[in-house]
């Protein structure tokens, strides 16, 4: 197994981060450049960094700075170049900052506050199940992490190892978790003994780490990440099958009802079943521009595997002795980054307003001689209500920027809701309403914003939906053979095919798509299954079809 310790041997940070960061044109305020080695970002010109080098007049400084904050906007398209645009929305939307190691990132607290809110949807749901928070070590040792070899070896490649303090080796390296059914397993075994100590259910919010690959992405292939993770155990079979299924509808949850993400809820094939695993369900995404998949969240049983290797056994009712059944579940931040992807367009972030850190954005629009003070008044009112009504709001009374300026900025940051005050909105004792998802405007009048500010963001949490399902469906594409499943794959499609479930069958369309754009695979049996005629074919091999499956490429 390959060591990757922290004393040593981190991969050269200029060739990558300028590779991934300092070539693009990041529309920050000030034009910024990146100085590779030390991952930050230095401004041209800022009136700190005057004050602190030069002795020169403030008020000039402040021109020109402002002069310098007229350019806001995207440089890359979605639709011409996803993964620059991608890059690019996630910083500029302040959801990360690209760090000085490859592959990590500091989660702002614009994704930090939407983390939060999953986590606050979640957790008091798994709390109904009577599963517990726990909290165990960050660190394995390695007789421990070679205990399961099925499933260490599906993990082998990205464990990072600790193998030296200080200066000096350590005599006995540690691992860093990638997953933690090694971590936690050993003293379920401790803590079962008979049948009324189950079941045994608890979940854990923390970090894993996960090294080795070849092209990191925020949120979606990172080498830490947050996430929670469920691990329960049960007398029975029957008890750990529905807690799967409670759990996956749980994640579903997520994605349609708070991230407006349609997703497939699905069991996911032998080969790409959780290592160690019985089986494993999932629900899965799809991002249209890319035509590429992408496992959401996933749900395993784990069958008696884990604990035939930990000894977790259990005297039951009878009295005679038995091995518990097992499951883990889990949802990370890539959830973060699926709903960027889906949602996002040239503009910036467009945010769900179930999860936005802010829904609804005041800003002042002062004309030339107005009473800017009255409007700035009102605005504070404004959010003052919306707040006390439970909106998430907050107004921008920042008076180095324009009104123009600071609508491409929170556009940028995806606020579902932009409400503008200005002279004319002050006389007639109304709001500019602007709507983040399809710039629709309107005028309400005060005396009702708080009934028409719900509705409206009811309206754009519905629409985000409809609009992703929509291109959703838009490209799946049922085939029955071959050559029609090839056409589809090169059209970027979400193909739903007759499969004959075999493994081998499997490994040659993973053999025979392999190419620049990475290959085909299973990305879920559908449990709502179309109905499969008598008589069809295998797409693949010819062979007699067992059920339906989706195929595609996937991140």
């Amino acid at each position: 197994m390959r060591r990757l310790g922290f004393s040593c041997g981190f991969p050269l940070l200029s060739q990558r981060i300028t590779h991934q960061v300092a070539r693009r044109d990041l529309p920050l305020p000030t034009r910024c450049r990146r100085r590779p080695h030390l991952g930050i970002f230095r401004s041209g010109i800022t009136l700190s960094e005057g004050m602190a080098t030069r002795n020169i007049d403030t008020s000039n400084a402040r021109k020109k700075e402002v002069k310098k904050e007229t350019r806001l906007g995207l440089t890359y398209k979605k639709d011409k170049d996803f993964g620059e645009w991608y890059s690019e929305v996630c910083v500029a939307g302040e959801m990360i900052e690209y760090y000085d190691i490859s592959g990590c990132y500091i989660l702002r607290p614009w994704t930090m506050a939407i983390w939060e809110m999953l986590q606050a949807f979640f957790d008091p749901e798994i709390k109904k199940m009577n599963i517990k928070n726990a909290y165990f070590p960050l660190f394995v040792t390695e007789n421990v992490l070679q205990k399961e070899k099925d499933h260490i070896e599906g993990f082998a490649p990205e464990v990072a190892w600790v193998t030296k303090s200080g200066q000096s080796e350590m005599e006995i390296p540690v691992a860093i978790r990638p997953t933690s059914e090694t971590v936690m397993y050993p003293y379920y075994s401790k803590w079962i003994r008979g049948h009324r100590d189950l079941p045994l259910k608890l979940n854990q919010w923390c970090n894993v780490v996960r090294w080795e690959f070849s092209h990191p992405t925020p949120f979606i292939r990172s080498r830490e990440f947050l996430w929670q993770e469920g691990h329960t155990a049960f007398a029975t079979k029957d008890e750990a099958d529905q807690e799967v299924l409670e759990i996956l509808e749980l994640y579903r949850r997520i994605y349609e009802e708070l991230l407006a993400i349609p997703v497939i809820k699905g069991k996911k094939s032998e080969l790409e079943k959780f290592a160690g695993g019985l089986y494993t369900t999932s629900v899965e995404a799809f991002v249209p521009n890319t035509g590429r998949g992408i496992q959401g969240a996933t749900s395993h049983c784990l069958g008696q595997n884990f604990a035939k290797m930990f000894q977790i056994n259990f005297e039951n009712e009878k009295g005679e002795k038995a091995m518990v059944w097992q499951n883990s579940w889990a949802y990370s931040t890539r959830t973060i980054g699926v709903m960027v992807m889906v949602h996002g367009d040239d503009k910036g972030l467009v945010l769900p307003p179930k999860v936005a850190a802010v829904q609804v954005i005041v800003i002042p629009v002062p004309y030339k001689d107005a009473d800017t003070q009255a409007i700035f008044d009102a605005c504070t009112s404004t959010v003052d209500t919306l707040c006390k009504a439970g909106f998430r709001a907050e107004v921008d009374l920042r008076d180095n920027y324009s009104p123009g300026w600071k609508y491409s900025h929170w556009e940028m940051k995806g606020v579902p809701l932009r409400l503008e005050i200005g002279p004319k909105d002050l006389a007639n004792n109304q709001v500019r309403v602007v709507r983040r998802d399809n710039g629709a405007k309107m005028d309400i009048p005060m005396h009702s914003l708080v009934e028409k500010v719900k509705e409206i963001l009811s309206y754009i949490q519905e629409s985000l939906f409809n609009a992703a399902k929509q291109k959703r469906d838009a490209c799946i594409k049922v085939i029955n053979t071959w050559d029609e499943f090839i056409a589809a794959l090169n059209d970027k499609k979400l193909i739903l095919a007759p499969w004959c479930d075999e493994e081998d069958v499997e490994k040659d369309v993973k053999a025979r798509t392999k190419g620049e754009h990475g290959a085909a695979k299973t990305l879920c049996t559908p449990f709502d299954q179309p109905r499969l005629p008598e008589g069809t074919l295998c797409f693949a091999s010819g062979k007699p079809a067992k059920k339906w499956t989706y195929w595609g490429r996937s991140y």
